[in-house]
């Protein structure tokens, strides 16, 4: 890898070299380095752009990485992974995507990602997304994600879009089963004239599941996000879902939360805040000696932790 791709490297996935563990590296359309273990086996697919990834059961405290970085300009590329987790697994899944454009073609990653989590096991997967470059052309970033929870099964999802993006529509679908409980915590910064859109759909189907789907953004400069969520509480369950966004400059945000309950015993919430940045915040921090511009990336950066 070059030092571009380095870069992109350790900004999706932390990594600084090669992890040790199972791991699948995608670079400019291609995998470069994989590695599977004892526990759990990447292996490439016959009929199409991805990898399956399929984890044993009873797999503890194991981790994959499978990052995917870009830095050719004007490449387009649709990848499907598959992720097969076995009963009572309890494993950390570090994805991500980074696109160096500093061409004028617009590049483009579509992730489409399947987790079918079996009973009573652990998944947190981790997914950050992040673009560089000075080039004219689009860094273009649509990820699908489709989660089939089994029962008492658990999954954290963590999903970060900081910087450089300027297209991305999020795509989430989830069924669950009884007792399982999924954890979604979405951070979002658009800037310039960039364009985010999130979907969330929640089926609990199960007695007793539970989801709790949270998002927090920043829009500035002219750019405009678009959050959607809808939870449908198809049995006993307890589902939550909030929005919570500061707009600055010429920003434009829509967050459309919806519940569906199908159920008499399903207790359903959902939460929706936009604002701009309270003034006696920024004087307060200014007091301690920082500038107005300085007291505003403090608090932009506190609310996106």
């Amino acid at each position: 890898m070059d030092a571009i791709q380095r870069e992109l490297l350790e900004a999706v996935s932390g990594l600084h070299e090669i992890p040790t563990g199972a791991y699948n590296i995608r670079a400019d359309g291609a995998s470069i380095e994989r590695n599977s273990t004892a526990n759990i086996e990447i292996i490439p697919k016959a009929d199409t752009s991805g990898i399956e990834i399929h984890i044993k059961p009873g797999t503890r405290h194991e981790s994959v990485h499978i990052p995917v970085i870009m830095s050719q300009s004007g490449l387009q590329e649709v990848v499907y992974n598959d992720f097969y987790v076995g009963d009572d697994a309890d494993v950390t899944i570090i994805a991500g995507c980074g696109i160096h454009n500093g061409g004028d073609a617009a590049s483009r990653h579509d992730g489409i990602h399947r987790f079918f989590i079996g009973k009573n096991a652990h998944v947190k997967y981790v997914e950050k997304h992040y673009g560089s470059g000075d080039g004219k052309g689009e860094r273009i970033m649509n990820p699908v994600t489709e989660i089939h929870l089994g029962e008492d099964s658990f999954m954290e999802m963590d999903t970060a879009q900081i910087k450089g993006v300027d297209s991305t529509k999020r795509e989430n679908k989830a069924h669950l089963e009884a007792g399982a409980k999924l954890v979604v915590m979405e951070r979002l910064m658009t800037h310039g004239v960039q364009h985010a859109e999130s979907y969330f759909d929640v089926q609990l189907d199960g007695e007793d599941s539970a989801a709790n789907v949270v998002s927090r953004s920043v829009a500035r400069d002219d750019s405009y996000q678009l959050f959607t969520s809808h939870i449908h509480g198809n049995n006993r369950c307890n589902g939550h879902t909030e929005c919570d966004a500061i707009i600055m400059d010429n920003a434009k945000i829509s967050a459309v939360p919806e519940l569906s309950a199908n159920h008499v015993d399903a207790a359903l919430i959902h939460e929706a805040a936009i604002g701009k940045i309270a003034g006696e915040q920024i004087i307060k921090l200014m007091t301690l000696g920082l500038t107005e511009a300085e007291a505003e990336e403090q608090i932009v950066s506190g609310f996106l932790k």
